[in-house]
């Protein structure tokens, strides 16, 4: 029997996260500070989603979801905005849940390449972002 060299499901977990992102980055094409949030694996990888958790008191803000082909993200060409959700203001209790949400990606990425986001306005409780994926 041949070996598969084109899987289609991913056979090592590649979770990634990073937690307490609070800086403004206004740039759309991907440069500037950025939290690189999931970076494939040497065969590839799929990522399924996104979850993305305040930690206490945030203004209403933008999370921008870039692609990046592997280089430098301060040359524009190698990134690409992919996506990008409204995050709602949130006030820190230590009686109820600050309410996250989950960003379906669902996207395969060729080797080496990376996944990053920005934040479109300083906040001050920050931002925790996990990537759940695998690698193939």
């Amino acid at each position: 029997m041949v070996a598969n060299t084109a899987p289609i499901f991913t056979d090592i977990p590649n979770i990634a996260f990073v937690n307490g992102i609070t800086a403004a980055n206004t740039a759309k094409d991907g440069t500037g500070t950025v939290s690189t949030i999931f970076t494939a694996g040497a065969d590839g990888a799929f990522v399924q989603k996104l979850k993305i958790r305040p930690r206490g008191t945030n203004v209403a803000t933008v999370l921008r979801v870039f692609l990046n082909n592997g280089g430098t993200n301060a040359t524009a060409t190698n990134n690409i905005l992919y996506e990008e959700v409204g995050l709602p203001a949130t006030t820190n209790t230590e009686i109820a849940a600050i309410v996250g949400l989950d960003l379906p990606l669902g996207i395969a990425l060729p080797a080496g390449w990376t996944i990053f986001v920005t934040l479109g306005t300083l906040v001050a409780g920050g931002y925790a972002v996990t990537a759940v994926g695998g690698d193939y």
